[in-house]
């Protein structure tokens, strides 16, 4: 399979290297300033920054080239990308995370979010814990837990590094070259349940968006890593 990469840091090299080992070839590199010239790529993995994404993702899929995104930060403008996507009869994958440890971790908190709804002596908190690099916060992944916990929560929304009695409180530390900690808490006075998501390299990131590149070759539609893991 013939992948271009858009956004060529340190997720970029990772992604190349792997791919390479799964026999892909890496066709282009396209960073800052870079042209949108694709190179007969037969996909796009776009793990770039914020301020790039949109710019990104519209030049795939006017370029008819699916693409699969792992940048976070932009998703204001999601709603645009997708109509995009379905204008263009293109295909596109979004994932706040692409490990597949990760995707079974959302699967499990909703899961316990539906268990621990109407327990009100429960209060839910969270803890991410990422690399000093990271440009935003909360993390796209601790968004996402969030919204699986609001879908079966009397709470109305979450906020950062703050508590409020009628949101999920969600503390950002950021350390070291930590690759991702997710930790969902419910605490009483009693006692308190907690799980925990902790990615030990890059590698889970990487090769799930590989993954989901592999399967999004030659489909159209707007998708998800649940689709590609089929956990619908």
């Amino acid at each position: 399979m013939k992948i271009a990469l858009l956004g060529y840091g340190r997720m970029g090299k990772t992604i190349e290297k792997l791919a390479q080992e799964r026999g892909h070839e890496i066709v282009k590199t396209i960073d800052a300033n870079d042209d949108y010239d694709f190179n007969g790529a037969e996909v796009a993995i776009d793990f770039s920054v914020p301020t790039a994404a949109v710019a990104n993702i519209s030049a795939c899929l006017n370029a008819n080239v699916p693409v699969v995104s792992g940048t976070t930060g932009w998703l204001d403008h999601y709603d645009e990308m997708v109509a995009l996507c379905k204008k263009n009869n293109g295909g596109f994958i979004y994932a706040s995370n692409f490990s597949v440890g990760v995707n079974i971790f959302f699967e499990l908190n909703k899961q316990l979010a539906k268990m621990m709804q109407g327990l009100k002596d429960y209060n839910v908190s969270m803890t991410e814990v990422h690399h000093i690099h990271k440009l935003d916060a909360p993390s796209g992944t601790a968004i996402t837990l969030a919204e699986g916990i609001l879908e079966h929560s009397d709470k109305t929304d979450w906020v950062l590094d703050a508590e409020e009695n009628d949101k999920i409180s969600i503390k950002a530390e950021r350390e070291g070259e930590v690759p991702g900690t997710h930790i969902i808490n419910y605490g009483s006075q009693v006692d308190e349940i907690t799980i925990e998501h902790r990615a030990h390299n890059r590698n889970g990131f990487a090769l799930g968006a590989i993954i989901a590149a592999e399967w999004l070759k030659d489909k159209t539609g707007v998708y998800s890593m649940k689709d590609v893991l089929n956990l619908s």
